[in-house]
């Protein structure tokens, strides 16, 4: 399957998750939320599977990095332009603009450790040529 293919589930998984893990941390959410966390994984998930021999540092590296940008960009948009008040961490320290901080940047590297795995079962198990096989076969009915 080719991964453009992949997309639509991938990004409806990330958008889910993200949006469990956010009323689990916080006790509620916003649909942008749902948004972003879908876009995040595509992302994520595009980037490891394309350079899988990428060691685990560097992957939450670049996980954390491209979900602190993703975050950046969507809070500019929806906390202060639409004024829409999704999160403010403007009381943490070295904040900017009070839409990303280190302290979240960091939980966003810790974070990145199950997506890693997360995106390693998907290309796998879900979307291996092999599993589809098995799985339409009749032979295993």
């Amino acid at each position: 399957m080719k991964i453009a293919a992949r997309m639509p589930a991938v990004f409806l998984i990330g958008s889910c998750t993200y949006s469990c893990i956010e009323l689990v941390w916080r006790g509620f959410t916003h649909w942008t939320m749902g948004l972003t966390g879908g876009t995040c994984f595509c992302i994520l998930y595009n980037v490891y599977t394309r350079f899988e021999r990428l060691s685990l540092f560097r992957k939450c590296a670049i996980g954390s990095a491209v979900i602190t940008a993703a975050e950046f960009i969507v809070g500019c948009i929806v906390n202060l332009q639409l004024r829409w008040d999704v999160w403010d961490y403007s009381s943490l320290p070295f904040n900017l603009l009070g839409q990303i901080c280190p302290l979240y940047t960091g939980l966003w590297f810790l974070l990145s450790l199950p997506i890693v795995g997360a995106t390693h079962y998907l290309n796998r198990s879900l979307f291996s040529p092999k599993k589809r096989k098995r799985m339409l076969s009749w032979t295993h009915l």
